[in-house]
């Protein structure tokens, strides 16, 4: 009887710290948006009021200036999220492959460390999740109106409501179902602001007051920039009046599958707002720059629409989080799978390694270790997520991992963990025509290598050029440093293994 007594206590006290050690370690919420530009959020400067929320949340944390994406597209960026890993590596270059989840994927390590697991709303790797206790995934891009998605059971289930809120309402969801004697990992993929920008309709029309000035560089010629002159991303040529601002006179079958998801309140308040922009469009009859310009303010005011549901659902987290005790021991992190063109060039879309794409929003509020309204001027990449993860959770960094965490970063302002960044875009043929490249950011400079189709180098200095404007590569007073940053070039894609860029030096 004593040696029972006693082996029960003994195990009740090693239950007892295996428990106040998994309560120890801190949850973590990542919230990861598709397309949201840094120049539309008030954090980063933006005059607007779209972002009350996550402005608070900055308030609260850091924001990060110089976040950067490996490979700026959708499910290439999410692919490199889960794996620390760069595309050539974790095997998805593009949206056309399809994600391996049965590999290493550092939310596998977290659940084997005791912290529960989900990723809820957008996934779009052409698989289902692995390593996580929960999944309930958009399929594909999803849809804004009344989503569809797909279960852990691969059961397919239409939800009533607009997507944003829906996924947050999953997410709530599931925070309460959890078990609260572990830590958890939570993922909220939120669909919004992608392409084709449609708000909720209580959000209808809440910008249109407001004129958009044009950017600078938005009647951009392109001059000794090949690959910016091939683009098909353009406002003026590209942008569709029927697919992407709602016109009905320009008829469009995507156009009218996403409006035939609609319920019949939403559809009336839809066609009662955008009924009016059309005939007061049509009415003006406008051609050439006019034209144009009409694209981008509308395109504007439909895209800010979009973020203030995304705005409005990141507030519900972080309420639900103070509600629930929760935020004092749990990290936030807001990112966006990439960044997004607003006019810039004359565009929309991402995929360049030009800043407006590269360059992605990221905000951290992690209390007792970041001070909060920090702001970071040093350098991250994507690929950095994966090991940080697993380094705050107190789980040892796989050695093929070949991101860097953040830690060092994240409790020391002075701490650097790179010098440079690396890119590599692999799309091409694909949607708008960007040809294939790769390269080099620095704290100054950008050397990138197009190749395949055309072959040839941009050199950029962004301390003095900070809109990409003139292509620097072949200047003789530039000569010395094209050389050194070929050389750092070439170090990185020795040292990441990326032996097709290699045969493009």
């Amino acid at each position: 009887m004593r040696k029972t007594a006693f082996l029960l206590l003994a195990l009740s006290i090693i239950g007892a710290g295996v428990a106040a050690q998994q309560c120890s370690k801190p949850n973590i919420v990542v919230i990861i948006t598709d397309d949201h530009a840094v120049q539309s959020i008030g954090a980063y400067g933006s005059k607007l009021g779209a972002t009350p929320n996550l402005d608070r949340l900055a308030k609260q944390g850091a924001i990060f200036n110089k976040a950067f994406v490996a490979n700026s597209i959708c499910g290439p960026s999410r692919a490199t999220l889960l794996t620390g890993k760069y595309s050539h590596i974790n095997g998805f270059r593009d949206n056309h492959d399809k994600f391996d989840a049965s590999q290493d994927v550092f939310p596998k390590r977290l659940r084997e460390s005791g912290f529960q697991t989900a990723w809820i709303g957008k996934w779009h790797l052409l698989s289902y999740p692995q390593g996580f206790d929960y999944w309930n995934i958009l399929p594909g891009q999803g849809q804004y109106y009344n989503p569809s998605f797909i279960s852990m059971k691969g059961d397919t289930t239409r939800i009533e409501g607009y997507c944003t809120d829906v996924t947050t309402d999953l997410s709530l969801d599931w925070l309460d179902r959890r078990d609260e004697a572990k830590p958890f990992f939570l993922v909220v993929g939120q669909k919004a602001p992608h392409r084709t920008w449609m708000p909720d309709t209580q959000d209808l029309g809440k910008f249109d007051n407001v004129t958009f000035p044009l950017p600078a560089n938005f009647y951009d010629n392109y001059d000794n920039r090949i690959a910016a002159a091939m683009q098909d991303m353009s406002i003026e040529k590209t942008m569709k009046l029927g697919y992407d601002l709602k016109m009905k006179s320009d008829p469009d079958s995507l156009a009218s599958a996403f409006l035939a998801r609609m319920n019949p309140v939403q559809k009336q308040k839809w066609n009662a707002y955008y009924d009016l922009i059309e005939r007061d469009f049509l009415k003006q009859g406008l051609s050439n720059k006019n034209l144009t310009e009409w694209k981008f303010q509308r395109y504007m005011k439909d895209y800010y629409s979009t973020t203030l549901s995304l705005d409005r659902n990141i507030g519900r987290l972080m309420d639900y989080l103070d509600k629930n005790d929760l935020t004092k021991n749990t990290i936030v992190v807001y990112t966006s799978d990439q960044g997004f063109y607003l006019g810039e060039h004359g565009w929309f879309d991402k995929r360049f390694m030009y800043e407006e794409s590269m360059r992605t929003p990221l905000i951290i509020r992690y209390p007792g270790v970041i001070k909060a309204g920090r702001v970071s001027e040093q350098m991250i990449s994507n690929v950095d997520f994966a090991p940080t993860f697993l380094d705050a959770a107190g789980v040892s960094i796989p050695k093929e991992i070949q991101g860097k965490s953040m830690m060092p970063l994240l409790k020391d302002p002075k701490a650097q963990i790179r010098k440079s960044v690396y890119y590599h875009f692999y799309e091409y043929p694909g949607e708008h025509s960007v040809l294939r490249h790769f390269g080099i950011r620095t704290s100054r400079y950008k050397l990138i290598r197009f190749y395949n189709h055309k072959n040839f180098w941009e050199l950029y200095d962004l301390q003095t050029d900070p809109q990409e404007m003139k292509n620097l590569y072949g200047q003789k007073k530039y000569e010395a440093i094209s050389n050194d940053l070929k050389e750092q070039l070439k170090k990185l894609c020795e040292e990441n293994k990326d032996e097709e860029a290699l045969k493009w030096l």
